[in-house]
């Protein structure tokens, strides 16, 4: 009788330089894994060679497989960038200025406010048209929507020639009547627009959140649509009518017919996923309290995952455009290989946020660029080989010197401590990013396991932990493709949000009640559309509360079940808990305080196979077998140091420092005072010897 056919999973992380490709065999649970350089002119064409590279490398033919889940930075980019065709808005009277007003708030560190110019609204004045027409925050009409002036907005965008369009009414949260007659409008007069409505993107309250991040949805619609769908057909030459799934970022993904309708979702797609692929990892091996960290060339992003669940955040922004669409809380800082040391007008050395990117590159690369980076003062202290990618990119140790020495001489330091600074602020910025998203949470950040990856992700890890108090530091194997197989561990996930604002003590359950049933309906069917039967369907309620008078609420879980007054005492006593935790104090025996319910919500979970992690087998003979040679590095003095070749460790394996454990795609220099473990999946373990 012969094997049934071999079934593959497919994910595929774009980066700005590669793209990252991990097949996980449905079977056995093993992983192949390869890289491609990415495409940015047309980034389907990366991701296209990516898939035919790896199942040539399992000489596998398309039919084998079962579903491609993608992350993708297609709207970041395009938001960063600042490359946004001309949109229109359309608000109710009276509040054609929101956009203008914001949250009148000056970012921190501009000191005096005389001295700060506020960005560019991302619709200027002259795109912004008004329609009479109101609800009051109940959702009941005050004054009746005006159809002629409706009519005229839709023709002005219509004759200016505006193709996309964000409308926003006031109070659209509560009831959506006046939006929906809107789009039927705009259909009729102008019937080649693409149109955002707010009561679809974010039915949540506060005005300007919701304008921008429906503006934002908008103007990334055209593109993300249009690239999706483009992988879509040409992705079934190789695999017809494969599933194709895209991550979001809330840690779900979503299937490419739905992502084209609501684009904004796909924010941090690729960060959420490396953070969703290292708390599996991390978890796997038995850790449940996780950082994690991925170093990339030109940023490091963190993130906190308790109990496997990355912290989730609605008060992100992605530039300078705020987002309330829920998204893993992300830290980036301009901290990663490609970061250029400068000096400051006074003369102090400064690390980062420009970065030489991979063109020109560090000025050890064979073109690279004419200032000094944190990959030239690694390469300077021995800390990584002169070459990356297992050789094929090789790196020149005199350019990187020669930088560092010209740069050394204007601040009178020597070669070693020119290199060393740099690396340690690069260092403490990385390391402020990780107390952001802890300690600024009310997290102690010496209860976590630090889990490192990317390219750069664990070359600071011994430094971070002395700086942190971090117990241990787990660094994956394959690091540089952490965020690709987070793809394949992802469940199927939409949110849905209704803001309805009551006093705990005067909570109307039957409302209550109402909200969340016609939430979990609307999520029922998004995953009946994704392939789910009801029995699959997972629904998880949470709820934001606040004391009244607070500007902000917390996110606290909402039991599954009858929602009785029993249940929301639960809920309220939640609250007190978490902002105690957050805040260091709680009013819950105090009276006079009174709880405030803001907003309910329901993510409609579809859940999937997550990949095996498969078990190594012991090998005998010792660390010996892993050694590839020596050579000088510089820790706090040069020393001549083994190098180890980290697909020949093994289970078991202990490597003290000083040491460097190279692989193909990351290495990880083992300080003096600290050792490496190699646990049974082949993750090293980073601890001081002391702690032994």
């Amino acid at each position: 009788m012969s094997a049934p056919p071999r079934r593959v999973r497919i994910g595929i992380d774009t980066g700005g330089t590669f793209t990252d490709v991990v097949a996980v065999d449905e079977e056995t649970g093993q992983t192949t894994t390869t890289k491609t350089p990415s495409t940015p002119a047309d980034p389907a064409e990366g991701f296209l060679t990516g898939v035919r590279k790896v199942l040539d490398l399992m000489d596998l033919p398309g039919e084998a497989v079962t579903a491609v889940s993608h992350g993708t930075t297609v709207a970041t980019n395009q938001l960063l960038e600042g490359k946004l065709d001309r949109i229109g808005f359309i608000t109710t009277e009276g509040y054609e200025s929101v956009l203008e007003i914001a949250r009148q708030s000056v970012p921190d560190g501009y000191g005096n406010s005389y001295f700060w110019v506020k960005p560019p609204r991302i619709v200027p004045a002259d795109l912004v048209r008004t329609v009479r027409g109101r609800l009051d925050h109940r959702g009941e009409e005050v004054r009746p929507f005006d159809e002629g002036d409706a009519r005229a907005a839709a023709r002005f965008f219509r004759d200016a020639g505006i193709a996309t369009v964000g409308v926003c009414f006031l109070h659209a949260y509560a009831n959506d009547a006046h939006e929906r007659r809107m789009l039927e409008v705009i259909r009729e007069e102008h019937p080649g627009a693409v149109v955002s409505l707010s009561s679809q993107v974010l039915r949540e309250y506060r005005e300007y959140e919701r304008s921008v991040t429906t503006l934002v949805d908008a103007a990334v619609k055209p593109k993300v649509g249009a690239y999706v769908t483009n992988i879509r057909t040409r992705l079934d030459e190789i695999a017809p009518g494969v599933p194709f799934y895209v991550m979001k970022s809330n840690g779900g993904v979503l299937s490419a017919g739905e992502v084209v309708h609501q684009p904004i979702t796909t924010m941090l797609s690729g960060p959420a996923a490396g953070a969703l692929g290292a708390a599996l990892i991390a978890g796997t091996a038995g850790f449940d309290r996780v950082l994690t960290c991925d170093g990339g060339g030109t940023s490091t992003d963190v993130t906190v995952v308790i109990d496997g669940e990355p912290t989730l955040t609605t008060e992100g922004s992605v530039g300078d455009y705020p987002s309330k669409i829920p998204m893993i809380d992300v830290v980036t800082v301009g901290a990663g290989g490609g970061s250029i040391a400068w000096l400051s007008p006074e003369g102090t050395l400064k690390v980062g946020p420009k970065s030489a990117g991979a063109d020109p590159g560090p000025m050890c690369y064979p073109s690279g660029g004419d200032q000094p980076t944190v990959t030239d003062a690694h390469v300077t202290l021995g800390r990584i080989p002169p070459h990356l990618l297992g050789g094929e990119i090789p790196l020149s140790v005199e350019a990187a010197r020669g930088g560092l020495e010209r740069l050394g001489a204007e601040l009178d330091l020597s070669l070693e401590k020119t290199a060393t600074g740099i690396l340690e602020i690069s260092a403490w910025n990385q390391a402020n990013a990780l107390r952001q998203v802890t300690v600024a949470r009310g997290l102690d950040v010496r209860d976590f396991t630090l889990t490192t990856f990317g390219g750069s992700g664990s070359l600071l890890a011994c430094r971070l932990m002395d700086i942190l108090g971090l117990p241990r530091t787990l660094v994956p194997p394959n690091p540089g493709n952490v965020s690709a197989f987070g793809l394949l561990t992802v469940d199927v996930r939409n949110d849905y949000v209704q803001t309805v604002v009551s006093r705990h003590a005067d909570l109307d359950l039957d409302r209550v009640r109402a909200v969340y049933a016609d939430l979990e309906g609307q999520a029922q069917v998004a995953l009946d559309g994704e392939g789910f039967a009801r029995d699959q369907q997972r629904m998880q309620r949470t709820a934001d509360l606040r004391y009244v008078g607070q500007a902000f609420e917390v996110r606290v879980p909402v039991a599954e079940g009858e929602l009785d007054a029993a249940a929301t005492e639960d809920v309220a006593r939640a609250f007190h808990a978490a902002h105690r935790q957050l805040y260091g104090y709680d009013f819950a025996d105090d009276p006079r305080q009174a709880v405030e319910w803001v907003n309910l919500r329901v993510s409609g979970i579809g859940p999937i196979r997550r990949p095996d992690m498969v078990e190594l087998d012991p090998e005998d003979g010792g660390t010996d077998r892993a050694v590839t040679g020596s050579r000088r590095v510089f820790f706090d003095d040069w020393v001549d140091t083994p190098t180890y070749n980290r697909p020949d460790l093994g289970p078991g394996d202990v490597v003290s420092g000083p040491a460097i454990i190279e692989e193909f795609g990351s290495t990880v220099p083992v300080h003096p005072g600290f050792r490496a473990t190699v646990d049974t999946h082949g993750n090293i373990l980073l601890t001081k010897e002391t702690a032994q």
